[in-house]
């Protein structure tokens, strides 16, 4: 009989993330240069408006944490629009339901994402935010467990895990079976403002996504 199981329920660590995709995590930077190498230059108006955005956190986060939901519309939202995710040919979806059967172990891993970026119905880009009070790296597991349900194993997957204040990226190629995390992006990046990087970083995954096609 086949078990069904919350996502968030058995893949809690990287080990067991690991462990049960056999996944394997890649040190080389080559694995994953989209985080670092040849990123696109911002203009004047995308850099203003990171700007803004940036004052709108500081001013909202100096009462406290913030809740997912005001990650997702002050921070998520801005940045999925100047990267061009929701524009021709991207297709933006939020609270993806998502199944991972694993045969081996004759279970289904339930679970939903906070918004998933499609073109011709590819899984390329989601996007799994936590309140600010989380650390991002304990959402990497649950990521990685996300990332696995893309039907398209033979292009790479990309993931972005943020609580508001810190980014991290990834990467998955389900064939074989490694992925790998870019350095954790910081908005309080001084002197610049840190989003600059991460709208970088998410343009370049754009352009990448385009490549493959």
């Amino acid at each position: 009989m086949v078990t069904k199981l919350a996502v968030t329920d058995v893949v809690k660590s990287l080990n067991q993330a690991e462990s049960r995709f056999n996944l394997i995590r890649e040190i080389d930077l080559q694995f994953f240069p989209e985080w670092f190498e040849n990123l696109p230059e911002l203009t004047a108006q995308e850099t203003a408006m990171l700007d803004r955005v940036r004052r709108i956190h500081a001013y909202h986060r100096a009462d406290g944490p913030l809740t997912e939901g005001t990650v997702n519309l002050l921070i998520l939202s801005p940045l999925l629009y100047l990267a061009g995710f929701c524009e021709p040919p991207f297709k933006i979806r939020a609270e993806v339901s998502v199944e991972i059967t694993h045969q081996q172990r004759d279970e289904i891993l339930r679970g939903r994402i906070d918004a998933l970026v499609l073109q011709n119905l590819f899984w390329l880009v989601f996007v799994e935010s936590k309140p600010s009070t989380f650390a991002c790296l304990d959402a990497i597991p649950q990521a990685l467990a996300y990332m696995m349900a893309n039907p398209v194993s033979q292009q790479p997957a990309f993931g972005l895990v943020t609580n508001g204040d810190d980014f991290i990226f990834v990467k998955l190629v389900k064939q074989s079976s490694r992925y790998a995390l870019s350095t954790n992006l910081s908005l309080l990046e001084v002197p610049d403002n840190g989003l600059y990087r991460v709208l970088r970083v998410m343009k370049r995954i754009g352009e990448q996504i385009g490549v493959a096609e």
